[in-house]
This record gives structure tokens, C-alpha cells and sequence, in this order.
């Protein structure tokens, strides 16, 4: 059984393009789908997913404890419905942050990438 793409308006393929543009640019990331919407992946461990819950677009991070202590008090913030509490999700229908999201992208990044990778991505900077 194929499982549905997610159908997003016009404001949500261009977060989810932004969103694309900044973990594509990490070493050794790709796209690829998983129950209907897009996930990123470092190696084989997925650091960021764009998903819609009820019809409104959210980004799921892999976050360490302390992050998803430290942001889970702000209201765009929700705690991701799967993952065991490894996961945190920022609502994209209203106004948010893109610097937030650039960070959070690479935190995930730095979390779950191999040590290879994080050298090329170290070499960069």
C-alpha cells in the first residue's frame, strides 16, 4: 500500500523549499519520504522532518534533552507525537524565526552525524 503524499499550500512548499535548501547543504544529507512526507537524513538517522498535524505545517527536530527543555515552554513550540522524547516540533503557519530554524537544523545535524561528517562540516566553517 502507497501511502499519500501531504498536500501543502503555497506557504508551506516554501518553507518546506528553505527548509530543503539549508539540510541539503549539510555533508552527506538526503530527502527522502516516509509516511507521506519529507524527512532529511545524516547518513541513516533522520535530523529533521516537515509534517502537518491537523492541516498545519510543522518541522520535527531530533533535539537532546536539555534543547527540548529549553524550548518546549514556548507556545510554537510541541512536543513531537513520536520519537520516545528525542523529537520537538516548531509550528511554520505563523511568523517564526528562520535563525531558530537554522540553528535547530544544525543541532539535529551535529546529533545524529557521523564523525566523518562532522569534520567536513567543521572544515567549513
Amino acid at each position: 500500500m502507497r501511502r499519500k503524499r501531504i498536500q501543502l499550500t503555497s506557504a508551506a512548499e516554501g518553507v518546506l523549499e528553505e527548509l530543503r535548501r539549508l539540510c541539503l547543504s549539510l555533508p552527506e544529507t538526503k530527502e527522502r519520504s516516509s509516511f507521506g512526507h519529507p524527512n532529511f537524513v545524516a547518513g541513516k538517522k533522520t535530523f529533521v522532518t516537515f509534517e502537518q498535524f491537523n492541516s498545519r505545517p510543522s518541522i520535527a527536530f531530533r533535539l537532546d534533552r536539555g534543547n527540548i527543555e529549553r524550548l518546549s515552554g514556548n507556545p510554537v513550540f510541541f512536543a513531537t507525537p513520536y520519537g520516545r522524547g528525542q523529537w520537538l516540533s516548531l509550528w511554520v503557519y505563523t511568523t517564526f524565526d528562520w535563525g531558530v530554524v537554522e540553528e535547530l537544523v544544525n543541532t539535529s545535524y551535529r546529533l545524529v552525524a557521523l564523525k566523518r561528517m562532522l569534520v567536513l562540516l567543521d572544515a567549513r566553517a
